[in-house]
């Protein structure tokens, strides 16, 4: 995120879209937002889906550190928006993947994507594609209109690998 995403103002969805909105205007760090804003959605899950909600804490936990820790990388890749857009999508995709294969998630909507399609029997990627989605298009008032395409080109991208990652 911090070394393809952010460079080019370029947001994912989800917990993950709305914090780096808040990043890029108010110069929040990332990490921190991505708790506050995961903390109800942890709530949710340990109401519904109680086998995920200590290690989705524990995911959200580490993942926020580690995003704000790395925030330096974002001054170290210089590579064009569309690769950014792709590479960046792709690792996030393979990140989120491996944490829903093995029942666990960043704590965001990530974990609210997999609950929503567990219950109604649909997709992973296109559940998470329809979230981030949602809040890649709320971001459209507050982004230039290429980093608004390129963001869709990542969610797309992090959509898609997530699925290919987790099977099912």
């Amino acid at each position: 995120m911090n070394g393809f995403l952010v460079p080019h103002h370029l947001i994912d969805g989800g917990i993950v879209g709305i914090a780096l909105l808040l990043h890029y205007f108010f110069k929040f760090p990332t990490g921190i937002i991505m708790v506050g804003l995961s903390i109800p959605i942890c709530i949710f899950s340990s109401l519904n889906k109680k086998e995920y909600f200590f290690s989705s804490l524990q995911g959200l936990l580490v993942s926020s550190l580690f995003i704000d820790l790395l925030a330096p990388l974002r001054f170290q890749f210089f590579i064009p928006q569309l690769a950014s857009a792709l590479i960046g999508g792709a690792i996030i995709g393979v990140g989120v993947g491996l944490m829903l294969r093995y029942k666990t998630s960043t704590g965001g909507t990530d974990l609210l994507a997999e609950i929503i399609s567990e219950t109604f029997s649909l997709n992973i990627a296109l559940v998470i594609i329809l979230i981030d989605g949602i809040i890649v298009l709320a971001g459209l008032a507050l982004l230039k209109l290429d980093a608004f395409l390129y963001s869709c080109i990542a969610i797309i991208a992090v959509g898609f690998i997530t699925s290919l990652i987790k099977g099912k």
